[in-house]
């Protein structure tokens, strides 16, 4: 899972940044992912692999390592774009206890399939950046939690962990400095909620996958009740090379507040659907036109997600003012999230996908909090009454009304990846809501799901009865 930001209240389109000179680029973290045995350590070793961390281990003040990330504007990969550096600077000191790093590889965002890539393709890239990462701020453990469906990614970084423990590179005194480190790899049961930082802390220690409530936040007390960072996978990787080329290399692409180059992934109606490494601020057009291939079959474009299936939908025309980057995308009210793109076509029918979107967030609400238990599974009832053609009058309201009395009221932001996107389908795709309701008019003996929520004044004055008399049981029966 995402941790998703909440997006900006008004779709009005950020201005245009600043354009940099065009700087030529290719693959950086995937350019070795097609090579034979790229996952070994004897490829990565060829290739300049462990360079990086030997050259900084024992040598460089680890200060100088978050500030150099922090001047290179590394932002999370994960789907909240936080800062890294900054992240890493709010660690606290002094406090006696062990410092954690948890890289979250638990990839369950739909549409988003980057991480995995890395996991079973270049592990050690991931292994180097946790070395540099622990060193900078000072953690002797690290713990990389996956998916528990990645079962080659997990065999091939733990492989991984093992070669580069024999080497020396992880252990007691690596590289033969006064520097201690243990990486130890956990394996998810495949729940989505533990992609969430604090959901993913609370399995990790053994329990269910709760999400806990910030503040205090992870940097203050996380792991065990420890100071802890959490990054992404493609976050780490990333570390290493900007450790080993400089914050203005990496700030030589993207834009001024989303410098950089990421990993997008492309799925739905193209003609090459894959992943693609990319500068930040490349036009949405681009990359469905350019790398993507264009749609398929010569079909006309009707929407887009952009982050991951919690981000608000854009539509075609949005389409065309939007820049991948995280200014641009949160001005037209959605965001960049994790990257996963899924590009729908004229055919798509927007019920059908937002049922489907409903019907995920419902069976992988956590149930802690009662506005998603609830709210989610209101949301996938209704939404299947339209999938259905059996639309109720009043219907289209009602989900407005449960979207946003789940945003903003529970413990992680897994309610607010449901709600976001239904409203958005709601705010563009109105009409074809309003096209799946029945013309019959409601009638008094035809309860509605808004009846069944709370029963309505109207219903009580009928029966004859006051507040008093409600008789609560039998309407919980109806649920």
């Amino acid at each position: 899972m995402a941790d998703a930001q909440t997006p900006a209240a008004a779709p009005t389109p950020a201005p245009a940044p600043e354009p940099k000179p065009k700087v030529p680029f290719s693959p950086i973290l995937l350019k070795h992912i097609n090579e034979p045995d790229s996952h070994t350590l004897a490829h990565y070793a060829a290739r300049g692999g462990y360079e990086t961390a030997k050259a900084h281990i024992g040598i460089t003040v680890p200060g100088d390592l978050i500030k150099l990330v922090d001047d290179s504007g590394l932002r999370g990969r994960g789907g909240a774009g936080f800062p890294t550096g900054k992240k890493w600077s709010f660690l606290a000191k002094g406090t006696g206890k062990p410092i954690y790093l948890a890289v979250n590889g638990d990839e369950s965002e739909p549409g988003t399939f980057k991480d995995r890539y890395i996991l079973e393709r270049d592990p050690h890239q991931l292994v180097e950046g946790v070395i540099l990462t622990c060193y900078a701020i000072g953690s002797k453990h690290a713990f990389i939690y996956l998916r528990g469906e990645f079962i080659l990614g997990y065999q091939r970084l733990e492989a991984a962990v093992q070669e580069a423990k024999a080497k020396g590179y992880v252990g007691k005194k690596i590289f033969g400095k006064d520097a201690d480190l243990t990486i130890t790899v956990v394996r998810g049961a495949g729940a989505y909620i533990c992609g969430e930082e604090t959901g993913m802390l609370s399995s990790i220690e053994g329990g269910r996958g709760y999400p806990k409530i910030k503040p205090p936040f992870p940097a203050v007390s996380g792991l065990f009740g420890c100071p802890t960072i959490v990054n992404n996978v493609e976050t780490i990787s990333a570390v290493v090379h900007i450790v080993k080329n400089g914050p203005a290399w990496h700030k030589q692409w993207g834009t001024e507040k989303s410098p950089g180059f990421k990993i997008f992934c492309l799925s739905g109606a193209v003609k090459k659907p894959g992943i693609y490494e990319v500068p930040l601020g490349i036009t949405m057009r681009e990359m469905i036109e350019v790398h993507g291939g264009g749609l398929k079959d010569g079909r006309k474009l009707k929407a887009v997600i952009p982050g991951g299936l919690s981000a608000p939908v854009l539509t075609a025309e949005m389409v065309d003012k939007c820049t991948l980057d995280y200014e641009s995308l949160a001005s037209l009210g959605s965001m960049l999230g994790s990257g996963g793109i899924t590009v729908l076509d004229e055919e798509v029918d927007m019920i059908s996908a937002i049922y489907n979107t409903m019907r995920f967030y419902h069976h992988e609400s956590c149930g802690q909090c009662t506005p998603c238990r609830e709210g989610t599974g209101w949301l996938e009832k209704v939404a299947h009454r339209f999938h259905h053609n059996d639309g109720h009058q009043g219907d289209v309201e009602l989900l407005g009304d449960i979207a946003k009395n789940m945003r903003g009221r529970t413990i992680c932001v897994l309610a607010d990846a449901a709600a976001m996107p239904m409203q958005s389908y709601l705010q563009h795709f109105k009409k074809d809501f309003e096209a799946k309701v029945k013309e019959t008019a409601f009638v008094e003996k035809q309860r509605t799901y808004r009846d069944e929520i709370t029963p309505t004044a109207k219903s009580i004055t009928a029966t004859g009865a006051g507040p008093s008399a409600l008789d609560v049981g039998s309407n919980q029966g109806s649920r």
